[in-house]
């Protein structure tokens, strides 16, 4: 017969699971973020946990397949017979209720995504001292580790997204953040903290560059239909206020639009043209020749300029430099009527025309197209007699927004979570080290050894297998921070290790190596100790790490230890990810 019975081992552990699963759901109150975190250089802890994500979400391919092991995922429904766009909208509004679903209306949600999304920007607001200055020097770390701008959009994501304790609560939050981003996108909104109208940084990370094509993308729309708009109002204009009559030889204006005259006589609209070219005439017509308002270029983010090289080397295609070229010819052709292709390549590649005589500076003075110009089959040729005079307002736009933003999004929900994470990583990684070098740069004491950690995390970050070393990389981060934090007492700790003699036996190398990152908490002793214990064998030894002088900050790494980590509370007990604490059975005692 089983007789219940009380264990206080087991209660023990039951009271620890349930606090550390209520870590777990823990969601970071706005409140703390901008009181606790703005202080200083983000917490150590909010990076170790997007560290631990970024190890963690290696075993999942994308966001959608972490969310569906925690049985997020739902069967599809049949849509057969709709529409596609309303199909389209189903899907994205099922997408909506499924990842909203994780969080249900939870206010810290909310509030934190309202805060992300504030267009006053004041959420996680932090000063630097630089801002008052015209010169930015900290500006090239940002770019050494391709990380994001300091007071941008995506360092406050970072933050936010590593303040949570769980890989699924910050894989959800990212969703509900791509849910917003495509609420700002089809409300023509502009995300806060990102450029408006920029091309993509390609210095700075992925994410970062993907956000500055949103915020393009919708500023160019914009553009384009009060360009229209003011086009279509000048064509209507000149075309009731023109009288041929009133206009003698020569290039003439009625009110705001200009005309040419052809070699018939007739005068033409000129359509599209930008501004006056100095001493550039129409070859034939003797007509001043006017630049054109052309296309804007695609947006291309360092992905996609990876993509078209690509395709170029291994197909041979230039199918996007013809478009691009054909489009240019008939914005020409519209602001210059009458003209010839020599006119248009005198424009567009004047070393591609040869002038008859060097010295006349008569405007129109003839000339002959270069040697690659003149061959049969010429491209630009084949591309002239094709095109036909259409301003570049008019025509099949060379890049659609609509659908690379959509593309974008789509990507965002689908993005590789280990990837998405070492972004995040970076981004707050160079945020703590910019606002550090802010107040230790002219710390007399701490200077020196401060750019001593900013030149290893850059050595690391410039290698490929980076995200190798995330565990290093936050040892650095915490003895950044005690710092910030604890100043005199790493004061301390540097006299301390100047003062430690170097052991005679030991190799220059080493005893250097000693001197110079003793001070970061390296303990050479043990490993000295157990460096004698081995004995001497025939095979050649292996090298060590710290015997490497272009990897000076190797053994101390390596060693995962920290002379500061009792200075930083804010590190411990840092909860695993979604995992319980193992039972120690030997603790465990029955009735």
């Amino acid at each position: 017969m089983a007789v219940p019975f009380y264990d206080e081992n087991i209660y023990l552990l039951n009271m620890k699971n349930d606090t550390e699963a209520k870590l777990l759901e823990a969601i970071p109150s706005v409140d703390v973020l901008n009181t606790t975190n703005t202080n200083s250089i983000p917490p150590t802890s909010v990076l170790k946990q997007l560290a631990v994500a970024i190890e963690a979400g290696k075993n999942f391919k994308t966001v959608k397949d972490l969310l569906a092991s925690f049985g997020n995922s739902s069967p599809s429904k049949e849509k057969a017979g709709l529409s596609f766009s309303t199909v389209k909208s189903l899907v994205i509004r099922e997408k909506e209720d499924k990842l909203a679903s994780g969080f249900g209306d939870d206010k810290k949600v909310l509030a934190l995504i309202n805060s992300l999304f504030d267009a006053d920007g004041k959420f996680l607001q932090r000063k630097l001292v630089s801002d008052s200055n015209t010169c930015t020097p900290k500006i090239p770390f940002i770019k050494d580790i391709h990380g994001a701008p300091p007071h941008g959009f995506v360092v406050k994501l970072s933050e936010v997204i590593g303040s949570f304790r769980s890989l699924h609560k910050m894989a959800l939050f990212w969703c509900r953040v791509v849910i917003e981003l495509r609420r700002f996108w089809s409300e023509e909104k502009h995300l806060p903290g990102i450029p408006v109208n920029e091309i993509p940084d390609l210095n700075s990370c992925l994410l970062y560059q993907q956000l500055q094509v949103i915020n393009c993308c919708l500023s160019r729309k914009r553009q384009h239909y009060i360009a229209t708009e003011s086009f279509d109002s000048e064509m209507m204009e000149a075309g009731s206020n023109f009288k041929e009559s009133d206009v003698s030889k020569g290039t003439v204006s009625a009110g705001s639009a200009l005309f040419a005259r052809l070699k018939t006589g007739e005068l033409v609209l000129r359509q599209g043209a930008n501004q006056l070219i100095e001493n550039l005439a129409m070859l034939e017509t003797g007509e001043p020749m006017y630049s054109p308002i052309t296309q804007e270029g695609p947006l291309l983010t360092e992905d996609l300029i990876r993509e078209t090289e690509e395709l170029v080397l291994r197909t041979g295609s230039v199918g996007a430099g013809c478009s691009r070229l054909l489009s240019d010819m008939q914005a020409f052709k519209a602001a210059n009527p009458g003209c010839v292709l020599e006119d248009f390549v005198r424009w567009h590649s004047p070393p591609d025309w040869i002038e008859d005589e060097p010295s006349d500076k008569v405007p129109g003075a003839r000339g002959q197209l270069s040697s690659r110009m003149q061959k049969g089959g010429n491209l630009w040729r084949e591309l002239w007699e094709t095109s036909k005079p259409v301003p570049a307002i008019k025509q099949t736009p060379l890049y659609d927004e609509d659908l690379a933003v959509d593309g974008i999004l789509n990507f965002f929900e689908n993005i590789p979570i280990s990837e998405l994470f070492q972004q995040l990583f970076l981004a707050l990684l160079s945020l703590g080290f910019v606002l550090a070098e802010d107040k230790l740069s002219a710390n007399e004491n701490l200077s020196k050894l401060f750019y001593e950690c900013k030149d290893y995390v850059v050595a690391t970050c410039q290698r490929n297998t980076w995200n190798d070393k995330v565990d290093d990389l936050c040892q650095v981060y915490e003895t950044v921070e005690t710092m910030l934090v604890s100043p005199e007492e790493v004061i301390k700790a540097i006299k301390q290790a100047d003062e430690t003699p170097t052991q005679e036996n030991e190799s220059p190398t080493r005893g250097e190596l000693k001197l110079r990152f003793l001070r970061l908490g390296l303990n050479f002793g043990n490993k000295d100790k157990q460096q004698k214990k081995t004995p001497t064998t025939t095979k050649e030894p292996k090298k060590n790490a710290d015997e490497n002088p272009s990897r000076p900050f190797a053994s101390f790494f390596d060693t995962k230890s920290s002379l500061f980590a009792k200075m930083s509370p804010k590190a411990k007990n840092l909860p695993q990810v979604d995992k319980p604490p193992a039972i120690d059975e030997s603790n465990l005692t029955v009735a």
